[in-house]
């Protein structure tokens, strides 16, 4: 899998308002900051990962994703840093 690849499966999962930002140095190990709609409301950090994880996990499984790391962000949030 690739960064490209990744970014796709993530947003096109999450659905509309979700923007994956991907980094990886050997197509093995990603890091990732998800912003998304659907984590807004009183979802927890863990509640976010675990959405995330849920999309990409026969990916993990099946050994094509190995590592990824991830921050993830309401649109607000990822606003908010911004300033």
């Amino acid at each position: 899998m690739n960064i490209v690849e990744l970014k796709t499966l993530i947003e096109n999962k999450l659905g509309a308002n979700t923007t994956a930002l991907i980094e990886s140095d050997d197509n093995v190990h990603f890091n990732a900051t998800i912003i998304s709609d659907v984590f807004s409301g009183v979802l927890s950090k863990v509640k976010q990962q675990q959405m995330v994880y849920a999309a990409i996990n026969e990916y993990i499984a099946s050994g094509e994703l190995h590592a990824i790391a991830m921050r993830t962000y309401t649109p607000e949030k990822w606003q908010a840093l911004a300033k």
